[in-house]
Protein backbone atom coordinates (compact mmCIF):
# COMPACT_ATOMS: atom_id res chain seq x y z
CA UNK A 1 0.00 0.00 0.00
CA UNK A 2 1.11 3.56 -0.66
CA UNK A 3 1.24 5.31 2.71
CA UNK A 4 2.10 8.91 3.58
CA UNK A 5 3.53 9.63 7.02
CA UNK A 6 3.31 13.31 7.83
CA UNK A 7 5.99 14.37 10.28
CA UNK A 8 9.74 13.79 10.48
CA UNK A 9 10.11 13.61 14.25
CA UNK A 10 10.78 10.42 16.18
CA UNK A 11 7.17 9.29 15.93
CA UNK A 12 6.97 9.87 12.19
CA UNK A 13 10.28 8.22 11.42
CA UNK A 14 9.56 5.20 13.63
CA UNK A 15 6.14 4.64 12.10
CA UNK A 16 7.55 5.07 8.60
CA UNK A 17 10.34 2.56 9.30
CA UNK A 18 7.90 -0.04 10.63
CA UNK A 19 5.58 0.43 7.67
CA UNK A 20 8.43 0.18 5.17
CA UNK A 21 9.59 -2.98 6.91
CA UNK A 22 6.14 -4.45 6.37
CA UNK A 23 6.50 -3.89 2.63
CA UNK A 24 4.49 -0.69 2.18
CA UNK A 25 5.56 2.10 -0.17
CA UNK A 26 6.14 4.90 2.32
CA UNK A 27 6.62 8.58 1.64
CA UNK A 28 7.52 10.74 4.60
CA UNK A 29 6.26 14.30 4.35
CA UNK A 30 7.52 17.56 5.82
CA UNK A 31 7.11 21.29 5.34
CA UNK A 32 9.89 21.46 2.74
CA UNK A 33 11.02 19.10 0.02
CA UNK A 34 14.65 19.22 1.18
CA UNK A 35 14.12 18.23 4.84
CA UNK A 36 17.38 16.60 5.94
CA UNK A 37 15.80 14.09 8.34
CA UNK A 38 13.30 12.99 5.71
CA UNK A 39 16.02 12.58 3.09
CA UNK A 40 18.17 10.57 5.50
CA UNK A 41 15.24 8.32 6.40
CA UNK A 42 14.35 7.72 2.75
CA UNK A 43 17.92 6.82 1.85
CA UNK A 44 18.20 4.35 4.73
CA UNK A 45 14.82 2.68 4.27
CA UNK A 46 14.17 2.64 0.55
CA UNK A 47 11.29 5.09 0.88
CA UNK A 48 10.54 8.48 -0.56
CA UNK A 49 10.26 11.97 0.89
CA UNK A 50 8.74 15.27 -0.09
CA UNK A 51 6.41 18.01 1.05
CA UNK A 52 3.23 17.28 2.97
CA UNK A 53 1.30 17.80 -0.28
CA UNK A 54 3.53 15.51 -2.34
CA UNK A 55 3.32 12.74 0.25
CA UNK A 56 -0.46 12.96 0.64
CA UNK A 57 -1.18 13.26 -3.08
CA UNK A 58 0.34 9.89 -3.91
CA UNK A 59 -0.95 8.03 -0.86
CA UNK A 60 -3.80 5.59 -0.36
CA UNK A 61 -3.55 6.02 3.42
CA UNK A 62 -2.28 8.99 5.45
CA UNK A 63 -0.85 8.99 8.99
CA UNK A 64 -0.60 12.28 10.83
CA UNK A 65 2.43 12.00 13.09
CA UNK A 66 3.05 15.72 13.55
CA UNK A 67 2.87 17.40 16.95
CA UNK A 68 -0.74 18.14 17.84
CA UNK A 69 -0.28 21.89 17.82
CA UNK A 70 1.00 21.70 14.24
CA UNK A 71 -1.48 19.12 12.93
CA UNK A 72 -3.95 21.54 11.37
CA UNK A 73 -1.18 23.47 9.61
CA UNK A 74 0.43 20.27 8.34
CA UNK A 75 -2.84 18.90 6.95
CA UNK A 76 -3.66 22.27 5.43
CA UNK A 77 -0.30 22.17 3.68
CA UNK A 78 -1.05 18.60 2.57
CA UNK A 79 -4.17 19.94 0.86
CA UNK A 80 -7.81 18.99 1.30
CA UNK A 81 -7.87 17.75 -2.29
CA UNK A 82 -5.13 15.24 -1.41
CA UNK A 83 -7.00 14.01 1.69
CA UNK A 84 -10.55 13.77 0.38
CA UNK A 85 -11.90 10.23 0.47
CA UNK A 86 -8.81 8.87 2.21
CA UNK A 87 -8.38 7.38 5.65
CA UNK A 88 -6.33 9.71 7.83
CA UNK A 89 -5.03 8.07 11.00
CA UNK A 90 -4.25 10.70 13.61
CA UNK A 91 -1.78 9.57 16.30
CA UNK A 92 -1.01 13.06 17.59
CA UNK A 93 -1.66 14.73 20.94
CA UNK A 94 -1.99 18.48 21.47
CA UNK A 95 0.19 19.38 24.42
CA UNK A 96 1.08 22.80 25.83
CA UNK A 97 4.55 22.86 27.45
CA UNK A 98 4.51 26.60 28.19
CA UNK A 99 4.20 25.99 31.95
CA UNK A 100 6.74 23.16 32.05
CA UNK A 101 6.24 19.46 32.73
CA UNK A 102 3.77 17.85 32.83
CA UNK A 103 2.28 19.74 29.91
CA UNK A 104 -1.36 20.70 29.63
CA UNK A 105 -3.58 18.73 27.27
CA UNK A 106 -5.22 21.24 24.93
CA UNK A 107 -8.90 20.56 24.21
CA UNK A 108 -10.35 22.38 21.16
CA UNK A 109 -13.94 23.62 21.11
CA UNK A 110 -14.95 20.58 19.07
CA UNK A 111 -14.08 18.36 22.04
CA UNK A 112 -10.93 16.71 20.74
CA UNK A 113 -8.09 17.41 18.33
CA UNK A 114 -9.22 14.77 15.86
CA UNK A 115 -12.75 16.21 15.78
CA UNK A 116 -11.19 19.62 15.17
CA UNK A 117 -9.29 18.13 12.22
CA UNK A 118 -12.33 16.29 10.88
CA UNK A 119 -14.33 19.53 10.94
CA UNK A 120 -11.57 21.25 8.97
CA UNK A 121 -11.35 18.45 6.40
CA UNK A 122 -14.87 16.99 6.05
CA UNK A 123 -13.95 15.02 2.94
CA UNK A 124 -11.32 12.95 4.76
CA UNK A 125 -12.12 9.92 6.94
CA UNK A 126 -10.35 10.41 10.26
CA UNK A 127 -9.45 7.70 12.77
CA UNK A 128 -7.89 8.26 16.20
CA UNK A 129 -5.64 5.53 17.52
CA UNK A 130 -2.15 4.82 18.93
CA UNK A 131 -2.04 8.14 20.80
CA UNK A 132 -2.26 6.50 24.24
CA UNK A 133 1.13 4.75 24.10
CA UNK A 134 4.68 5.80 23.34
CA UNK A 135 6.24 5.18 19.96
CA UNK A 136 8.00 1.92 20.85
CA UNK A 137 4.75 0.39 22.06
CA UNK A 138 2.86 1.76 19.05
CA UNK A 139 4.82 -0.33 16.57
CA UNK A 140 5.84 -3.20 18.91
CA UNK A 141 3.11 -3.93 21.45
CA UNK A 142 5.15 -6.85 22.79
CA UNK A 143 7.28 -4.20 24.53
CA UNK A 144 4.61 -4.48 27.24
CA UNK A 145 3.67 -8.03 28.33
CA UNK A 146 0.11 -9.21 28.73
CA UNK A 147 -3.24 -8.10 27.41
CA UNK A 148 -2.96 -4.34 27.36
CA UNK A 149 -5.30 -2.16 25.34
CA UNK A 150 -5.17 0.05 22.28
CA UNK A 151 -8.19 2.16 21.38
CA UNK A 152 -9.80 3.08 18.07
CA UNK A 153 -12.28 5.91 17.43
CA UNK A 154 -13.85 6.69 14.04
CA UNK A 155 -17.17 7.59 12.45
CA UNK A 156 -16.45 5.82 9.15
CA UNK A 157 -16.63 2.02 9.36
CA UNK A 158 -14.36 1.48 6.37
CA UNK A 159 -11.69 3.80 7.73
CA UNK A 160 -11.89 2.13 11.11
CA UNK A 161 -11.45 -1.31 9.53
CA UNK A 162 -8.42 -0.05 7.63
CA UNK A 163 -6.89 1.27 10.85
CA UNK A 164 -7.57 -2.00 12.66
CA UNK A 165 -5.77 -3.94 9.92
CA UNK A 166 -2.79 -1.64 10.33
CA UNK A 167 -2.80 -2.24 14.10
CA UNK A 168 -2.86 -5.99 13.52
CA UNK A 169 0.12 -5.72 11.19
CA UNK A 170 2.03 -3.97 13.99
CA UNK A 171 1.29 -6.93 16.27
CA UNK A 172 -1.78 -5.74 18.16
CA UNK A 173 -4.20 -8.62 18.71
CA UNK A 174 -7.97 -8.50 18.42
CA UNK A 175 -8.19 -8.94 22.18
CA UNK A 176 -6.08 -5.83 22.66
CA UNK A 177 -7.82 -3.65 20.07
CA UNK A 178 -10.75 -1.85 21.69
CA UNK A 179 -13.28 -0.17 19.41
CA UNK A 180 -14.66 2.75 21.41
CA UNK A 181 -17.15 3.85 18.76
CA UNK A 182 -17.44 7.17 16.96
CA UNK A 183 -14.87 9.91 16.62
CA UNK A 184 -16.25 11.76 19.65
CA UNK A 185 -14.92 8.96 21.88
CA UNK A 186 -11.43 10.28 21.17
CA UNK A 187 -12.22 12.92 23.78
CA UNK A 188 -11.54 10.19 26.30
CA UNK A 189 -8.31 8.89 24.81
CA UNK A 190 -6.87 12.35 24.19
CA UNK A 191 -7.56 13.57 27.73
CA UNK A 192 -6.18 10.27 29.06
CA UNK A 193 -2.80 11.84 28.30
CA UNK A 194 -3.16 13.71 31.60
CA UNK A 195 -2.92 10.38 33.41
CA UNK A 196 -0.32 8.97 31.01
CA UNK A 197 2.01 11.87 31.73
CA UNK A 198 1.64 11.42 35.49
CA UNK A 199 2.40 7.71 35.12
CA UNK A 200 5.41 8.51 32.95
CA UNK A 201 6.70 10.82 35.67
CA UNK A 202 6.14 8.12 38.27
CA UNK A 203 7.62 5.20 36.31
CA UNK A 204 10.40 7.12 34.60
CA UNK A 205 10.01 5.59 31.12
CA UNK A 206 7.34 5.14 28.47
CA UNK A 207 7.26 1.37 28.04
CA UNK A 208 3.95 0.85 29.79
CA UNK A 209 0.27 0.69 28.95
CA UNK A 210 -3.08 0.18 30.61
CA UNK A 211 -5.09 -3.02 30.57
CA UNK A 212 -8.86 -3.31 30.32
CA UNK A 213 -9.90 -5.94 32.85
CA UNK A 214 -13.55 -6.93 33.07
CA UNK A 215 -15.22 -8.27 36.16
CA UNK A 216 -18.30 -10.47 36.40
CA UNK A 217 -21.37 -8.83 34.87
CA UNK A 218 -23.94 -7.93 37.50
CA UNK A 219 -27.01 -6.15 36.23
CA UNK A 220 -27.32 -3.65 33.41
CA UNK A 221 -24.90 -0.94 32.40
CA UNK A 222 -27.47 1.63 33.52
CA UNK A 223 -27.55 0.06 36.98
CA UNK A 224 -23.77 0.12 37.16
CA UNK A 225 -23.69 3.81 36.32
CA UNK A 226 -26.43 4.50 38.87
CA UNK A 227 -24.50 2.55 41.52
CA UNK A 228 -21.29 4.43 40.77
CA UNK A 229 -23.13 7.74 40.95
CA UNK A 230 -24.66 6.85 44.30
CA UNK A 231 -21.27 5.81 45.67
CA UNK A 232 -19.79 9.11 44.58
CA UNK A 233 -22.56 11.05 46.27
CA UNK A 234 -22.23 9.04 49.47
CA UNK A 235 -18.47 9.58 49.55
Amino acid sequence: MKIAVLGTGEVGRTLATRLAGLGHQVTIGSRTADNAQAAEWAAANGGAHGTFATAAAGAELVLNATAGEHALAALTAAGAQNLDGKTVIDVSNWLDFSAGFPPKVVVPDEGSLVEHLQAAFPGARFVKTLNTVNIKVMVSPQEVPGRHAIFVSADDAGAKAQAVELLRSFGWTDEQITDLGGLATARGTETYLNLWLLLYGKIGHGSFNISLVEGAVQGSAEAAVESATESTVEA
